[in-house]
């Protein structure tokens, strides 16, 4: 069944190690049929050179095993309850790729520095709060997904608007319309990492360089520069890329 969803589940995962997104196991990604009955993922714990489009699992909207033969990943209930919070989102995917998970170490937000994360993400890319310890002793997976999804309803943003979130002291979770562009939007996160790190690092670098430590800050793209480069690729009169047909 969903041999079709299978077949770019797999894909998905596996573009993950052709970017360097992640190393051994670390990884996984996810996709919703049409119906959002059933949900196709990565088996736990599988090298990459051992996956097959047959080897992911299909699971219910509670985590059943509705075909494959091996255990799905154990960030499964993550991915469900996004799922079910979200009807917008169509494929999800989790990495520990280096800079975006050195941001989620240190609990810390993506600023917008740039156009570059202007084009994909509307604002700061946020960071969740600590996990109590009872959401981990108890639902730990689940728990995760809550709090990704309380983060985006604190700021009011939509999975659109807001198509990654880091989660504390763990990594980056990114989602999309499908498995594959959720694939793709953790290439995009951790390079818009890697450039927002390479920015502050700069900016300490000259600002002590100068001795002028109160100024040790790097700071924010101006917000209409934002409004702009995110507007012209995601808003109602968007007008990045070609019209749908041609």
């Amino acid at each position: 069944m969903l041999e079709k969803l299978k077949e770019q589940v797999y894909r998905a995962n596996m573009s993950l190690q052709e970017n360097n997104l992640i190393i051994l196991t670390w990884g996984n990604v996810s996709g919703i049929d049409a119906e959002r009955r059933y949900v196709v993922i990565k088996p736990s714990g599988v090298d990459y050179s051992e996956l097959s489009s047959n080897k992911m699992v299909v699971v219910d909207m509670d985590g059943n095993i509705v075909e494959g033969d091996l255990n799905p990943s154990s960030d499964t209930p993550t991915h469900l309850e996004l799922y079910k919070a979200f009807p917008e989102i169509g494929g999800v995917c989790h990495t520990h790729s280096l800079y975006a998970t050195s941001y989620a170490q240190q609990s810390r937000d993506i600023a917008a520095f740039g156009t570059t994360h202007a084009d994909y993400f509307d604002g700061t890319v946020p960071c969740t709060r600590p996990m109590k310890k009872k959401e981990i002793e108890h639902e730990y997976e689940k728990n995760t997904g809550l709090v990704i999804i309380e983060r985006l309803n604190d700021l009011r943003l939509t999975p659109k608007q807001m198509p990654a979130v880091l989660v504390s002291s763990h990594g980056p979770f990114t989602w999309g319309k499908d498995a594959t562009a959720a694939a793709e939007m953790s290439l995009v996160l951790e390079n818009v990492a890697h450039l927002a790190f390479n920015t502050q690092l700069l900016r300490s670098i000259i600002s002590t360089a100068n001795k002028n430590i109160l100024n040790n800050v790097a700071a924010a793209m101006p917000n209409e520069l934002l409004r702009k480069h995110f507007d012209r690729k995601h808003s109602a009169n968007a007008y990045y890329g070609q019209k749908k047909g041609e």
